[in-house]
């Protein structure tokens, strides 16, 4: 099911006149809601999908629970919505709406500048001010640029884990050198799993960053599946499997 929908993604981008050699403009804050810390990833296109121009993932630091986003930028405005479930994660993320699509009500009205942005979150009756600043980015668009240590919060994510990548340049190009699986209920890295990549190809298959890496199950087990470029079509991927005897993921058989 995963491999379907990135497939689907892929030709989606393909008939849009979006697939170019540069794909990924990525920026990441730290900041606060309220008074709670929060990590925010904000991904930002020229166009995808039904208006959209920005795709992301944050989470609570002390929850650890990737949150997905998408939005539009307007000028230095930007109004972020928050995804509620699966059939909405499957309609606007990945599926993408045939339908233009409508951010009024969402959660998130910021004001961007360069090293940051403020503005507000309000659901309900709740508002609380946001504050954010950035810490690193991801540009290879053109030229590829890595300022600071850059970590994608993924969106998958067990009942127990999240997973980050972290990206780097290489000889070969910018990838994804690592993925961290980091508890939940600790906020800490507890496995570092890299690959036998030597064309740099880990976590740059031509989807919303985030979703190079993805969870499924079978057979009532987790697998978390990692996308790399290339091999013709919609990428290769391997898929890891969760070892409850040594309480590590290992490459599925």
């Amino acid at each position: 099911m995963a491999r379907r929908f990135i497939f689907a993604i892929f030709c989606v981008l393909l008939l849009s006149g979006n697939a170019s050699a540069g794909w990924y403009h990525v920026e990441n804050y730290e900041g606060t809601i309220g008074s709670q810390p929060v990590h925010v990833s904000l991904q930002t296109y020229d166009s995808f999908g039904s208006g959209i121009t920005v795709e992301g993932s944050y989470f609570y630091d002390a929850k650890q629970s990737p949150i997905a986003v998408y939005g539009k930028l307007n000028g230095t405005a930007l109004v972020l919505c928050e995804i509620s479930g699966k059939k909405e994660f499957d309609r606007i993320l990945v599926m993408g709406s045939k339908t233009p699509v409508d951010t009024t009500g969402c959660p998130f009205s910021l004001d961007m500048a360069e090293g940051g942005a403020t503005g507000t979150w309000s659901k309900g009756t709740d508002t609380y001010p946001v504050t954010l600043k950035k810490v690193a980015s991801l540009d290879d668009t053109g030229d590829t640029k890595i300022d600071g240590a850059i970590e994608i919060p993924f969106w998958a994510e067990t009942a127990a884990d999240r997973f980050a990548g972290v990206y780097t340049n290489t000889d070969s190009g910018t990838c994804m050198a690592k993925m961290q699986v980091i508890k939940k209920s600790s906020g800490k890295v507890v496995q570092a799993i890299t690959f036998k990549d030597d064309d740099c190809n880990a976590g740059m298959l031509m989807t919303p960053i985030y979703m190079n890496v993805q969870k499924w199950v079978e057979g009532g087990r987790d697998i978390i599946s990692v996308n790399f470029r290339g091999g013709g079509g919609a990428g290769d991927s391997e898929d890891y499997v969760f070892n409850r005897a040594t309480g590590k993921y290992r490459l599925k058989k």
